[in-house]
């Protein structure tokens, strides 16, 4: 049966509705009474645990709807769940669809960014419910019809991804700026909150200002001087790696964030370590150098951020090319403008972006984003270098620029790579002045091994 403390939860929150505005809102004790009290075709939003509990809920509710009817999880779930759900409610021709949401606190208050992703004919079946629920921005509501099953739980899962990067690299900008640069935290307020009326200008830029703003309630000094450097996680940034790997595309600022984090968690070893290892003699740069490296630092970040958005556009579309979705980018940019956690006035560009190349390779190339990126990419080095000489971790800015460096060159050192793969295990190799596949005999240890198309087989 229903427990009394879950009864009262429903009892407390229709209450709570009513006094915050006379929402609309009917409480049930039981799944067949609130699903009979919908009308069909049902539409229903499952807003719970990821995992387990999903799959609960899926049960107790299925077994009292009809086909037609459409099951929405607005979790962050891992994309592969939701294909096997989906599957799973065919039979009983349910609908499931997966809906990615972004928008924490505030979303959920103003309104969120909303991915949908599930089989023909769902979208249209709530488009005018989550068109009015999603944040509202210049060019329509934040959301649209992402693609197929698991496509919007994929969308949400590279939309935190490149969440973790724009948090790793505003946390190196603020470490290079208060260890190198000596900026305090009333100095780095004034900073952000500069950056925020620029070309930096976003929700993470615009908060970050307001963390260094805010004095400690119940002692004395900041209260982000207070806080354990510990970062914790849910799951979506590590999913984006493993995915990464999956579709052999590069994720360096996404995977240095999630890095960051594991080291992070490691707290008693790094006490401990900090004793043993030695690093530079913390030097703090010279006042006069101090405005020079606050605009390096924000040259380095917005370049480092356009690396950051382009791994995770490419990352979504190459998922799109094998999964069977179409996925249209331009529109994921432009439904990351309000809402949600990374939304960001440059969005807007990489919208534009897409729309004028539906083919662009990659951001990096994009003739605007290619000009800013020339015009910055020598401050960038600058704070890497930097931040190396005062023993500063900062992966997820070279990781950024080491990627803009590989990108950009015609010719890199993977030959002697691929020649050390044929030495020790025959993988053959292609040459750069005739057609084919070859093997060579690299020593007297070397012998011929066989029919070249039997020893390439299976993709060796």
């Amino acid at each position: 049966g229903i427990n009394a403390e879950y009864m009262g939860k429903v009892d407390h929150t229709v209450e709570r509705a009513k006094a915050e505005g006379g929402l609309p809102l009917e409480g049930f004790k039981t799944a067949e009474d609130f699903v009979k009290a919908i009308k069909t075709p049902r539409k229903i939003i499952l807003l719970v645990m990821a995992g387990k509990p999903v799959d609960d809920t899926i049960a107790m509710l299925s077994q009292h709807l009809q086909p037609g009817d459409l099951l929405i999880d607005g979790g962050n779930e891992w994309f592969p769940n939701t294909l096997r759900r989906a599957k799973e409610l065919e039979p009983k021709g349910i609908l499931f669809m997966g809906m990615g949401i972004s928008g924490g606190e505030e979303g959920a208050r103003n309104g969120p960014s909303l991915m949908p992703g599930g089989p023909p004919g769902a979208y249209e079946m709530v488009e005018p419910i989550i068109t009015k629920c999603a944040a509202q921005v210049d060019d329509g509501a934040c959301t649209f019809n992402i693609g197929g099953v698991g496509s919007g739980n994929y969308v949400k899962m590279i939309h935190n991804g490149i969440e973790y990067g724009d948090m790793q690299l505003i946390a190196e900008a603020y470490d290079i700026l208060h260890n190198a640069g000596g900026l305090t935290n009333t100095e780095l307020a004034s900073v952000f909150t500069q950056w925020n009326d620029g070309e930096l200008k976003s929700f993470l830029i615009e908060i970050t200002a307001k963390i260094f703003d805010k004095k400690d309630d119940i002692a004395d000094g900041w209260v982000v001087d207070k806080i354990l450097d510990k970062t914790g996680m849910k799951g979506t940034g590590r999913w984006t790696i493993q995915e990464a790997a999956e579709r052999n595309c590069p994720a360096s600022v996404m995977a240095a964030a999630l890095d960051a984090r594991y080291v992070s968690a490691r707290k008693e070893e790094r006490v401990a370590a900090s004793s043993v290892l030695q690093g530079p003699s913390p030097t703090v740069l010279p006042q006069e150098e101090k405005q020079k490296l606050i605009d390096q630092v924000r040259q380095a970040l917005y370049a480092a951020k356009i690396v950051s958005y382009a791994q995770g556009m490419n990352l979504i579309r190459e998922a799109g090319k094998q999964l069977g979705w179409d996925i249209n980018l331009g529109e994921c940019a432009r439904i990351w403008k309000g809402g949600c956690i990374i939304r960001a006035v440059f969005l807007d560009r990489i919208k534009l972006a897409y729309q004028r190349n539906e083919q662009l390779a990659n951001l990096l190339v994009d003739p605007d984003f290619a000009t800013e990126l020339n015009a910055r990419q020598l401050a960038w080095r600058k704070v890497v270098a930097l931040a190396l000489e005062h023993g500063i971790p900062c992966p997820a800015f070279s990781g950024a620029l080491a990627y803009y460096d590989s990108y950009r060159r015609e010719k890199l050192p993977a030959n002697l790579t691929q020649a050390q793969r044929d030495f020790f295990g025959g993988h053959t190799y292609e040459r750069t002045d005739r057609p084919g596949l070859f093997h060579c005999r690299w020593s007297e240890h070397h012998f011929d091994i066989g029919d070249l198309s039997g020893r390439t087989k299976g993709n060796l």
